[in-house]
């Protein structure tokens, strides 16, 4: 009997992560299409609850960061609890500490009890060039929860190979992001570039260079602040975002010499940020698909980019940007002076870039998520 996907009748999905600003930034689109759907859609996740107007239910959760803290084995056993009352069709995790405590939850269940589990892998914090201790830990976390895992979502090749090749689910398909959303950035000001370089001093002969990224380890800002010391006094690196190394880059900029020529605003909105650029440069240990580099791309800036997965998902070195190997700041530096001494070049993969991230557009992507929630609510459904 075919299942009708657009009357529910008052079914209910849980989305999990380890952040409510996880959810707001990447998942509200679907949040909605799910809700629109008849849809009750609860979120748990850790830290206050956010405002999202898409959620019917909004539930706080003890979840820290460190794996091993006790808290997070309490968000465990309130997720078990809430899971138990069997009013959950499917549950959708996000991001890696959430999904392994919440489907460590779905494992405490009787089987007949225990819902539908999609994981959104946004990109395992692992790969080849992690230690061996490491990737142990964060590996061996989704081996562990794969029996209870229906369906895992990748976003890009090499997680896709590791999720197949280890069965880290019933079923493992790829996709491509979770879509962006352009219409903001197609809709901002052609001049905000231009007014934001003279606010900031900078004439048209200085070369912008932007990434707008938390400051952290993985995403290795030092590498951009050793790339440009070797670089001419033209090059300027733009530093947008917060984070617990943002102090340590500041005081690395002084100690090399280069703080006249960083700027690290905080929180901004991105769009002028792009417009004012002529490269986007992110220098990420490794990613799932970033959102900050399909936005650049779009506005149409050429990218230097190191050379790990995610980046290499978006751009083919050469023809639609550069790549260079990861943490080399002389590599680094060599790529963005090709860029520099070649505007043609740097036009030339600037429009390349723009065409590659077509497929990852919002509106395309969306639909191919959602056949695959679909796909598991009308398995649920069959079931009761």
């Amino acid at each position: 009997m075919a299942v009708d996907m657009t009357a529910p009748a008052g079914r209910r999905i849980l989305f999990t992560a380890s952040t409510w600003s996880h959810l707001a930034n990447f998942h509200r689109p679907y949040l909605r299409a799910l809700a629109d759907r008849g849809y009750l859609v609860d979120g748990a996740c850790g830290g206050a609850p956010a405002e999202l107007s898409e959620l019917a239910r909004a539930i706080p959760l003890p979840l820290e960061k460190k794996m091993t803290s006790p808290k997070n084995l309490a968000a465990a056993a309130q997720l078990r609890r809430l899971l138990a009352s069997g009013e959950y069709d499917l549950v959708s995790c996000h991001t890696a500490l959430a999904a392994f405590f919440t489907r460590l939850a779905v494992e405490g269940l009787p089987k007949s009890r225990r819902p539908r589990v999609v994981c959104i892998a946004h990109g395992y914090l692992f790969d080849r060039n992690t230690s061996a201790a490491k990737t142990a830990l964060l590996a061996g976390a989704e081996k562990f929860t794969a029996p209870v895992t229906d369906l895992v979502l990748t976003m890009n090749r090499w997680d896709f190979a590791y999720a197949s090749t280890h069965r880290l689910g019933r079923r493992v398909a790829n996709i491509p992001g979770m879509g962006v959303d352009f219409s903001s950035l197609d809709r901002a000001d052609p001049r905000a570039g231009l007014a934001l370089r003279e606010e900031l001093g900078f004439g048209p002969e200085r070369f912008l260079l932007v990434y707008g990224a938390e400051f952290s380890r993985r995403k290795s800002q030092e590498v951009l602040l050793r790339a440009l010391a070797l670089l001419p006094q033209r090059a300027v690196l733009l530093l947008p975002g917060q984070g617990e190394l943002l102090p340590r880059c500041q005081a690395l900029a002084r100690e090399l010499g280069v703080a006249d020529r960083v700027v690290f605003p905080g929180h901004v909105n991105m769009a002028p940020w792009y417009a004012a650029a002529n490269a986007v440069v992110p220098s990420s240990r490794s990613e799932g698909l970033p959102f900050n580099l399909m936005e650049a791309m779009h506005c149409g800036l050429p990218a230097v980019a190191s050379d790990v997965k995610g980046h290499q998902d978006l751009i083919c070195h050469g023809k639609s940007g550069l790549l260079y190997p990861y943490g080399d700041a002389a590599a680094c530096a060599r790529q963005i002076q090709t860029l520099m001494d070649d505007p043609r070049l740097a036009q030339d993969l600037g429009r390349a870039g723009r065409q590659a991230i077509e497929p990852f557009r919002l509106d395309t992507v969306l639909p191919q998520v959602m056949e695959e929630y679909d796909r598991l609510l009308a398995a649920a459904a069959v079931a009761v």
